[in-house]
């Protein structure tokens, strides 16, 4: 495994476009740190400082960041689907493959890169909430603060998962430009199915079943965290109460459709004739 990583990681750091997109992927969660330090000026009256509102307090501060941290994931889906891309342009795969890598050893190169930035990345937003959270947080209890991490667990899976339907992309695609553009175009299928089931059966049941689509499925890892802000402000409104948890089926769904563009990206390029 050490192998392969080290052997796809040295491929990226040569390519200059890579590392500025990986070097962003990776400082952008930091903006999170300016989230906590915005103060916001009402028409001269008075000042608003997000940090002093509680919002940052724990255990909301997990789920807030990590909500936040994955709106960013955009930067390396392009690093994946460039890595794939440049392999068919520069017809490096061929060469990898006659050097003695089997399509098997190929596929999981990339698949461990996937893994290996998405830990990084995991492990980096968990420092900054920690961090967030110790000097904005009332409580500093041991048991509160360790509330909710699984919202971290939620974060991993889920840009192993996107990152991983990316590389199918890539590999069915060949072209990073395109691939990228199949994302978009899956987005707009989603809805069009949701909207088509919505109108031939209950909404209830329309919604269960596209929240079992590859993008509806991942976003539902991290639902978004405001109306549980509100909820917090205001615990008297029913009306804004929402199941915002992380459960163990949604991550078995992410897993599933993270097993099944892996397998796919193998079995395309074992049937393809380079």
């Amino acid at each position: 495994m050490l192998r392969l990583l080290n052997l796809e990681l040295q491929k990226l750091l040569l390519n200059r476009t890579s590392k500025i997109l990986i070097f962003i992927s990776f400082i952008l969660p930091f903006f999170v740190i300016l989230l906590s330090s915005l103060k916001i000026n009402v028409f001269g009256f008075f000042t608003l400082e997000l940090g002093e509102l509680g919002i940052f307090n724990f255990p909301v501060i997990w789920h807030l960041t990590t909500f936040f941290a994955s709106q960013f994931k955009f930067f390396f889906a392009i690093v994946v689907v460039s890595m794939i891309g440049n392999e068919y342009s520069n017809k490096t795969i061929k060469q990898n493959l006659i050097d003695g890598l089997s399509k098997k050893e190929f596929i999981l190169s990339k698949f461990y890169t996937i893994v290996f930035f998405s830990l990084v990345s995991t492990v980096l937003i968990g420092l900054i909430s920690l961090c967030i959270g110790l000097y904005y947080s009332s409580y500093n209890e041991f048991g509160i603060i360790m509330q909710e991490t699984n919202f971290l667990l939620a974060y991993f899976i889920k840009l192993v998962g996107f990152f991983s339907l990316c590389l199918f992309f890539g590999m069915l695609i060949k072209r990073s430009a395109f691939a990228l553009a199949f994302l978009f175009i899956l987005y707009i299928l989603e809805w069009i199915a949701f909207g088509l089931m919505s109108w031939k059966m209950d909404s209830d049941i329309a919604e269960k079943i596209q929240n079992v689509f590859p993008l509806k499925s991942m976003y539902k890892l991290i639902d978004q965290p405001f109306q549980r802000i509100a909820m917090s402000k205001f615990p008297d409104k029913a009306d804004l109460a929402y199941d915002y948890a992380v459960h163990w089926y949604e991550i078995a769904i992410v897993l599933g459709w993270t097993t099944l563009f892996v397998f796919l990206s193998y079995r395309l390029l074992k049937k393809r004739d380079l």
